[in-house]
């Protein structure tokens, strides 16, 4: 990573710590409010707020970046994150509260992501882009597969207040480490209200072919595949008759995955055509699912989920690159703020549904629709993406 620049270095820093901090939040505050209230919904009420909420707001989130400057927009998300979760742990407020507070730190958030992303093609070659988003990808979703095994150990010593304060602290030292990144490109400011700047962004999407297309992809396959994390339980239970740790352990499938693919998508990305690269990530994730569905004990649907990482890195990956190299630098924080807007709807929407199918049948079958719907999908795009460029 040092080939990337002391610039790139000092973001990857500050991102991996502010996510994994995040990760150790929201262990602590699901536990939280699940000690605090006793009721499964209002478990799944946190996760939608953080989740599903920012997605509504997700074209004014990226125009918040095309406006401003990019260092001076994250150092500001940053302390604003700390503040809201400082708040969180000096009150442990009510229910109520803590959703409206949960709701305006992932805006925030979503805010953050689209400025960061938009930043690394002002950091690193065109050429190391490929390296620079696997790099990225491993230091912020790989610790933030690994946040729940610390937060275990932190509460040992340690009680909820205590972690929601560690987790204040690491978005101060990100804004720090922020702060010393070397001066990016200005913004030219459009003139507009925020609102037209929103329209506009939207618009762009819309217009142009190629992000249209991607955008819609990756809605489609994540609206299917996002059930995932509620049938889990019930697979691993239910069908596959495991214990409660080996329950978890398949939820830790997908974080082995995504760490493996990283690394190696660090040194062989730049070797893939990206929309190849994003086309076999959805196809790989997918299909994950879809034989997770029909795996025969614990060790295989694991195995299964660490090849769904696997896809997931590498549709991250190649999203990511291949909009930093064809969205305009005015638009790209827009674009990047609608399309994982979007994202976190089509997660809340594959919440709703998944659970709703997974009641009316069994894990098994859950499994095996969300993995045939997204392979659907995976067509559609591929469809598309050849269109796009024909």
């Amino acid at each position: 990573m040092g080939a990337l620049g002391a610039g790139f270095r000092r973001l990857w820093v500050a991102r991996a710590v502010s996510f994994l901090g995040d990760s150790l939040g929201l262990v602590a505050l699901l536990l939280y409010v699940e000690e605090s209230t006793g009721a499964a919904l209002a478990v799944a009420l946190l996760l939608l707020a953080g989740d599903f909420t920012p997605g509504l707001f997700g074209a004014f989130a990226g125009a918040v970046g095309d406006r401003f400057d990019l260092r001076r927009v994250m150092v500001v998300c940053d302390v604003v994150q700390g503040g809201l979760v400082f708040a969180m742990a000096v009150a442990l407020p009510p229910l109520p509260v803590l959703l409206v507070l949960v709701a305006v730190r992932s805006l925030v958030a979503q805010v953050f992501q689209a400025s960061s992303r938009s930043a690394v093609p002002a950091l690193v070659k065109d050429e190391d882009l490929e390296r620079a988003n696997s790099a990225l990808g491993a230091g912020t979703y790989g610790l933030e597969a690994i946040g729940p095994l610390v937060a275990a150990l932190l509460f040992l010593v340690i009680d909820v207040r205590g972690i929601l304060l560690i987790d204040a602290a690491t978005f101060l030292v990100s804004a720090v480490l922020l702060s010393g990144l070397p001066k990016l490109p200005k913004k030219q400011p459009s003139g507009h209200s925020l609102i037209k700047d929103a329209k506009d962004g939207l618009g762009y999407i819309w217009r142009t072919k190629a992000v249209r297309v991607i955008g819609l992809g990756f809605f489609g396959v994540v609206a299917f595949s996002g059930v995932d994390d509620v049938a889990m339980v019930f697979l691993g239970k239910d069908e596959l008759h495991g214990g409660d740790s080996a329950t978890a352990t398949l939820y830790a499938g997908v974080g082995i995955g995504l760490v493996v693919g990283f690394a190696v998508l660090t040194r062989y990305a730049s070797r893939f055509r990206m929309p190849a690269l994003m086309l076999a990530g959805f196809a790989v994730s997918s299909a994950g699912n879809l034989f997770t569905g029909l795996a025969w004990a614990v060790w295989a649907a694991l195995a299964l989920q660490v090849l769904r990482g696997l896809g997931i890195a590498a549709l991250d990956v190649a999203i990511n690159t291949h909009l930093q190299r064809i969205v305009p630098a005015s638009m790209l924080s827009r674009v990047f703020g609608n399309l994982y807007g979007a994202v976190g709807l089509a997660a809340g929407v594959s919440y709703v549904f998944g659970g709703l199918l997974l009641q009316q049948t069994d894990a098994r079958v859950t499994f095996v629709a969300a993995g045939i719907g997204g392979l659907l999908a995976t067509a559609a795009t591929a469809i598309g993406v050849r269109r796009s460029a024909g």
